[in-house]
């Protein structure tokens, strides 16, 4: 049996609530109580703040690489099918297929690891993912369906769009698709598709969604789904993204999401802070941080049917944690500026994945298979061996190769 454990000394963020000066207990792999503690009881460092574990909403794990793929001399995409066509000619593929399909999909997870991430989804078809999904450290969702997007260009993902899109209903999993992810007519057309097949509703996960018109974003809020928004990637590509602000005021449940590394930002926490970016430049107004916050824990836990477990610290959910060295006095200010070198400790299901040094004996305690790294000069315990890892994936390029969301010394 997992031990019981509790933390405090901390601020709870969870998010809708702050608590100060709080206590988490954990039992076996779920939050017990906000209020009590355990026998065995483990002080934060002074002034740590905590979260849900965040939510990485939209990512591809083969395709987490550096650097990006895009567009050249300052042209942009007309839509995403001729991204596919520089991709396959790029050499950053020739050099990215010297490493093992395993070797990628584990940089992925620790790309997600390192910055927060303790549930993501990768938008690839079940046959290509599920036997890796159980060695990652972090938990990658295999309850969905799922199209590659609504045009006939598409790569034909799954079944066909309605016999996919009635499992999900059927087994109360979320449909996720890229919608209207370019500016042609066709591209433009994804909502129209939906409604025609009777497959616009609350089990909808639309990615990018960069060609909605005002009609369309209403459309998409009464029939309840939801939107990944990825602002690097979409700048990154098209020099534009989604009409977020009209989203938000029509009440759409958006969720901020990576994309892959290969056109989007290196992580979660730096597309929080690029989201922000891009909307003042939008709209010359700050996009407020406890929105932010909610877009990578609370909303993205609806959109995946999973809100009863996770993105919010409460009595009965998994213990899926994030505990933060804060920039900022704010607690939702402090998660929009965190970098990754501010995690204290991170848990999922009770068990830790990564946390300084200072608390391997709870890492010992729950069990975890870990090692040691240095991340700016700190000694920290991590799930598995990235290190290890990043050795190999060098062996096999044959030079040193640098990923900017591995934060390891040396």
């Amino acid at each position: 049996m997992l031990p019981t454990y509790s933390l405090s000394g901390m601020t709870i963020v969870t998010p809708a609530e702050i608590i100060r000066n709080g206590r988490l207990k954990v039992e076996k792999n779920r939050i017990k109580s906000l209020q009590d503690a355990a026998k065995f009881n483990v002080e934060l460092e002074a002034g740590t703040f905590c979260y849900p574990a965040l939510i990485n909403v939209h990512d591809h794990l083969r395709g987490d690489y550096l650097p990006r793929i895009g567009p050249q001399n300052g042209d942009y995409y007309l839509n995403w099918s001729y991204w596919e066509r520089d991709l396959r000619s790029s050499p950053v593929l020739e050099e990215r297929a010297k490493i093992s399909v395993e070797q990628m999909y584990l940089l992925s997870a620790y790309k997600n690891l390192f910055s927060g991430v303790v549930t993501v989804n990768d938008h690839f078809p079940h046959e290509f993912n599920e036997p890796l999904i159980p060695l990652l450290p972090i938990r990658v969702i295999n309850n969905y369906t799922l199209a590659h997007e609504c045009s006939s260009f598409d790569l034909n993902w799954g079944d066909g769009i309605e016999i996919e899109h009635n499992r999900a209903v059927e087994r109360g999993y979320p449909f996720i698709t890229h919608l209207e992810e370019g500016f042609d007519k066709e591209s433009q057309s994804g909502v129209d598709i939906l409604e025609k097949l009777n497959c616009l509703d609350d089990h909808d996960v639309l990615i990018h969604c960069i060609g909605f018109s005002d009609q369309d974003i209403q459309r998409v809020q009464r029939a309840g789904a939801s939107v990944a928004w990825c602002p690097a990637s979409n700048i990154f590509m098209f020099n534009v993204t989604c009409k977020i602000q009209k989203m938000i005021a029509e009440g759409v449940n958006v969720c901020i999401g990576t994309d892959s590394t290969a056109t989007g930002a290196v992580n979660l926490l730096e597309e929080i802070r690029f989201a922000r970016y891009v909307y003042w430049r939008m709209y010359g107004e700050e996009l407020d941080g406890e929105t932010l916050v909610k877009m990578v824990t609370v909303h993205p836990a609806r959109a995946f049917w999973m809100q009863d477990k996770i993105g919010s610290l409460e009595e009965g959910k998994y213990a899926d944690m994030l505990c933060i060295r804060p920039r900022e006095s704010d607690p939702y200010e402090a998660l929009v500026s965190a970098r990754m070198e501010d995690i204290e400790l991170m848990v999922q299901e009770g068990t830790p994945i990564y946390g300084d040094a200072k608390y391997e004996q709870l890492f010992r305690r729950r069990e975890c298979d870990y090692t040691t790294v240095t991340v700016q000069g700190r000694k920290m315990c991590v799930k598995g061996d990235p290190a290890g890892l990043l050795e190999r994936v060098r062996r096999a390029v044959g030079f040193k190769k640098v990923l900017d969301y591995l934060p390891l010394d040396g």
